[in-house]
């Protein structure tokens, strides 16, 4: 079976987090990925490792702000030595902050090249995680995801499929063009129009619409090394977690 991963986001309503350790090491999880608020306090960093190791789980990947990165990025390398991480991915950009024209987002591509310069000399995989406003239409051939992946060979892409397939893009696509940078993926799925509207229109993966026989396919043959499940406000995280790696440990047997 492969080995999932899970966002631990999707688990922040459901406290305490040595609880969701344990559901997910019983559930067959073998790995989480953190988010910003678990590393805004480098003493918490021993407790957080100690309850992973408790669980048998690892922390191979981790969201951390542009701001941090580029303003302590010796602290984003020392949380992440400490914890174990392998990726940092930069996960989102407030709506005042990002760009509006083709120019602006090649900067900001720059700009996020030369933030992980340091993350990447300390041996750690560095990229971006998007959301559907870099599928906006610019007007030319080119999308924000693309004018940041264009800015250098060394972002990689932590590839969100159903925020792709809320912009209105076909996932697979994506994959076929840009697989070799895509070393994570959040496998994330789309409640059908009308449905879960208490879980802000997300569904548990294999309970929406997305086709993960052939994107889970796609990911595999690309050689995605993190496959994490996520879902963004779930009512009930261990239905979610549960229903999700058991429906996708069928599909990747």
């Amino acid at each position: 079976m492969t080995d999932f991963s899970y966002q631990l986001y999707s688990s922040r309503n459901f406290p305490p987090l040595e609880n969701t350790f344990a559901m997910l090491s019983g559930l067959g999880y073998r790995a989480v990925e953190g988010y910003g608020a678990l590393f805004d306090d480098l003493s918490g960093v021993d407790t957080l490792r100690a309850a992973l190791d408790a669980n048998d789980l690892s922390m191979d990947t981790g969201h951390f702000g542009l701001d941090m990165v580029e303003s302590a990025p010796g602290k984003v390398v020392e949380t992440a030595k400490a914890l174990g991480l392998t990726d940092v991915y930069v996960p989102y950009l407030q709506p005042d902050d990002r760009p509006t024209d083709a120019a602006g987002w090649a900067a900001l591509g720059k700009r996020l090249a030369e933030a992980g310069k340091p993350v990447q000399d300390a041996g750690l995989t560095f990229g971006w995680h998007n959301h559907d406003f870099e599928f906006a239409d610019l007007g030319g051939s080119d999308l924000p995801m693309d004018l940041l992946l264009q800015a250098s060979d060394d972002i990689m892409f932590e590839f969100d499929l159903a925020w792709a397939a809320v912009a209105g893009h076909d996932p697979l696509e994506w994959i076929k063009r840009y697989g070799a940078r895509i070393t994570s993926a959040h496998i994330k799925d789309i409640a059908p129009k009308g449905e879960c509207a208490d879980e802000d229109g997300w569904a548990d993966v294999g309970e929406g619409v997305m086709d993960w026989t052939d994107l889970l396919q796609a990911l595999k043959a690309a050689g995605t090394t993190h496959l994490i499940m996520e879902h963004d406000n779930p009512s009930d995280h261990r239905r979610f977690a549960e229903r999700s790696i058991n429906f996708t440990s069928k599909i990747l047997a």
